[in-house]
């Protein structure tokens, strides 16, 4: 949908957080933060976060190392003290419970599995401690093991089992407590890249077969795509965006989430956009026509902006074949360099003397030194306040 005023507006001052597309009340929510800080020393890490996960959502906190996720999810835990604020689980206050009263099961980076003790002991270690009768232990390590098909691997012990397998007796022992909301804190960064999507689809199965909430911590953002409901995407310590993953890829609320999001990431120009009539992108003798750019908030005048465009979002080839209905602005390049992955071929090339990622077929046969056309869809840009970052 066009916006019926297309004139740029400056926004705040700093990068904020865009709202989710649907926010829950607390009263709704499964797991509900409210003010929370939390500080080490005269370091304040998180600073009245106020966050709420809806019941049966899997939710992934998103961001890279040392913005606050693990930290969150820990306090989730009762992994960590907190300087003020609550922390509710199933309408509970359980901000002073401890870690085995808060109705959660853990999985972490860590397999942390007894190396003496089989798998089937792994997993029911902990319900024999709280004295579960033997039948209900066994009961549920089964039902576990069949969902994470270790049936035939109980009576092993970790070293007899690949990594992949490990990590799943450690979330089956987080299963076997039947409750009703599952934290994970980056499980799959130990594993290799075939390990990590075999049990990325498992994950996911998980829990639609559970329906349980699950709060889950990484810093890659392929599992956070495939997997989430909602993303929260984090940086020192503040939620930059929390909506579902298509509104974020294709909506990013600042510059920061647009860079941290997509694989080859998101190529920027930097130049200034004119409101008025005709709104346009202008940066080096490139002019780019913003008539069919969907604008967060409107006003007049000229700002200093970014401009970005998804390496997907480029198309390569003829400008004479076939309709064009304005959706697309026709350029020429040159080929500076190609990176082959298989199915597709990364192009490097530039525009208005800056640097330009597209990702083509394979089959598209490009050379370096090439001269080619390529056209970027007017309908799938983003544009950035320069000063702030955030999205225009």
């Amino acid at each position: 949908m066009i916006a019926t005023s297309t004139k740029p507006v400056a926004p705040a001052a700093t990068e904020t957080a865009m709202p989710p597309a649907v926010a829950l009340s607390p009263d709704e929510a499964s797991v509900s933060i409210r003010d929370l800080v939390i500080q080490y020393g005269a370091l304040t890490v998180l600073d009245r976060m106020s966050l709420n996960v809806g019941k049966g959502e899997f939710l992934v906190l998103l961001g890279p190392s040392g913005c606050g996720k693990s930290t969150l999810l820990n306090a989730i835990a009762g992994l960590l003290d907190i300087a003020d604020g609550e922390i509710w689980i199933a309408g509970k206050n359980v901000t002073w419970e401890e870690p085995k009263d808060r109705g959660i099961g853990m999985v972490f980076q860590s397999y942390a599995l007894y190396p003496r003790m089989t798998i089937e002991q792994n997993m029911s270690f902990g319900l024999k401690i709280s004295g579960l009768p033997k039948s209900e232990v066994a009961e549920r390590v089964a039902k576990a093991a069949k969902m994470l098909r270790l049936e035939q691997l109980l009576k092993r012990r970790p070293s007899e089992l690949s990594g992949g397998q490990r990590q799943r007796v450690a979330i089956g022992r987080a299963l076997v407590r039947n409750v009703d909301v599952f934290l994970f804190d980056e499980p799959l960064s130990n594993l290799d890249a075939q390990l990590r999507a075999e049990l990325r689809v498992e994950i996911k199965q998980l829990h639609q077969d559970l329906g349980n909430t699950m709060i889950y911590v990484t810093h890659d953002q392929i599992e956070a795509m495939t997997l989430a409901n909602r993303i929260a995407v984090m940086k020192g310590g503040i939620i930059q965006q929390l909506d579902t993953p298509e509104v974020i890829y294709n909506r990013p609320a600042n510059r920061f989430v647009a860079g941290f999001i997509g694989s080859p990431a998101m190529s920027f120009l930097t130049g200034t956009v004119e409101g008025g009539a005709a709104p346009r992108f202008s940066a080096n003798g490139l002019t780019v026509p913003l008539d069919r750019y969907d604008f967060d908030s409107t006003a007049s005048g000229q700002l200093e902006a970014t401009l970005g465009a998804r390496p997907e979002h480029i198309i390569v080839g003829n400008p004479a074949s076939g309709t064009d209905d304005g959706r697309w602005l026709w350029l020429d390049g040159k080929v500076r360099l190609l990176e082959p992955t298989g199915a597709d071929t990364i192009v490097w090339t530039e525009l208005a003397g800056q640097p330009l990622t597209i990702r083509v077929t394979a089959d598209q046969k490009l050379k370096v030194g090439e001269q080619f056309h390529f056209a970027l869809d007017l309908t799938r840009l983003s544009l950035f306040n320069a000063g702030t970052g955030v999205r225009l």
